[in-house]
């Protein structure tokens, strides 16, 4: 036998391991964020791991996509915000469960499934937006009916997700008949019709539309570092920013959504992609989380970013997340009950 004969097969055969070992280190990504907010993170992982990250980008139908995929799906981890969204991935049957100390260490219960099918990976507080003029320094979400507001309140749709948790949360703590009369109350007090987005707010509190509402605190944060003059930039700065709390909740603490991602029920690549949610709450990871989307780490102790650390202490409410979902149903027949995006 000729020896390069006799080596063919064997270079074949290690070629074909070399193949396979490198098809093994890579981890595919179905997610609902924005690619902007989420590559950075990503790439960060493939520069410090090696592990090719293979992402798709989805607007709406996640749930359903997968779903469809069934066995076969190449998803290896889903990630999405909004709680809601976050448990229907595990109620659907489209997770895994995940033991990672890892994971446990760093995620607070409250914030994480009991059976390991869902993590969250920051936090998104809805605060109020005040006039930067108006002589207000602390607030509670119930004074949001308080009829001396009356024709001053700007907020988006009671039916967005970001809304609809609220007032999920808001049920949890009140009941049900309590937050009809609430959601009743934010209508007769509303400026314009409920509708646009979370920046719309500020928009109209600069136009003088009006001098309070509801939104998300990261974007403040990216509104505050467009380029000097810009319109986003202007919204940014005509605003002061106050955390309410909830009256009737013993503790106190502002409410906050998450974003987070749970392991596919057939990820192909497991261990992969364990290892990307244990590199997202990594020290490193949680500072991008800070830094590039303005969000609250889940890790303690990560330094956050000056704008959004200049709004003082943030405290949760310590209502555990896994509640709120429980009352999104509810929620969502109240703001149809009332009218409110009428």
């Amino acid at each position: 036998m000729k020896f390069s004969t006799f080596l063919k097969p064997i270079v074949l055969a290690c070629t074909l391991a070399s193949s396979m070992v490198h098809a093994t280190e890579e981890v595919n990504i179905y997610t609902t964020r924005e690619p902007g907010l989420l590559q950075p993170l990503l790439d960060q992982f493939t520069k410090d791991t090696g592990v090719k990250v293979n992402t798709v980008f989805v607007k709406d139908g996640l749930a359903e996509r997968v779903t469809n995929e069934g066995n076969r799906s190449p998803a290896d981890i889903l990630m999405v915000v909004d709680i809601g969204r976050l448990t229907e991935l595990s109620e659907k049957g489209l997770a895994q469960p995940i033991k990672s100390a890892v994971l446990e260490d760093v995620i607070p219960p409250q914030y994480r499934d009991p059976n390991g099918e869902w993590f969250a990976l920051s936090l998104r507080d809805r605060i109020l937006y005040v006039a930067k003029d108006l002589d207000l320094d602390h607030f509670t979400y119930e004074e949001l009916a308080d009829p001396k507001w009356k024709g001053k309140v700007c907020i988006r749709s009671g039916q967005h997700p970001y809304n609809t948790s609220l007032i999920s949360a808001f049920i949890a703590h009140n009941g049900e008949a309590k937050t009809e009369e609430w959601l009743k109350g934010i209508k007769a007090n509303l400026a314009r019709k409920a509708a646009g987005g979370d920046r719309e707010v500020a928009r109209d509190i600069l136009a003088g539309i009006c001098d309070i509402g509801i939104a998300n605190s990261y974007y403040v944060g990216r509104m505050r570092n467009e380029k000097e003059g810009s319109e986003q930039r202007q919204w940014g700065d005509a605003i002061k920013v106050i955390r309410p709390v909830f009256a009737s909740a013993k503790d106190g603490g502002t409410h906050a959504n998450v974003s987070g991602a749970v392991v596919a029920k057939y990820a192909p690549h497991k261990e992969n992609a364990v290892k990307l949610l244990e590199y997202l709450v990594s020290d490193k990871a949680q500072a991008m989380y800070a830094k590039i989307n303005y969000e609250y780490p889940v890790r303690k102790g990560t330094e956050l970013d000056p704008i959004v650390a200049s709004f003082g202490e943030f405290k949760a409410d310590a209502l555990p997340m896994s509640e709120v979902p429980k009352n999104r149903q509810k929620a969502s027949e109240l703001v149809d009950k009332v009218g409110f995006d009428n």
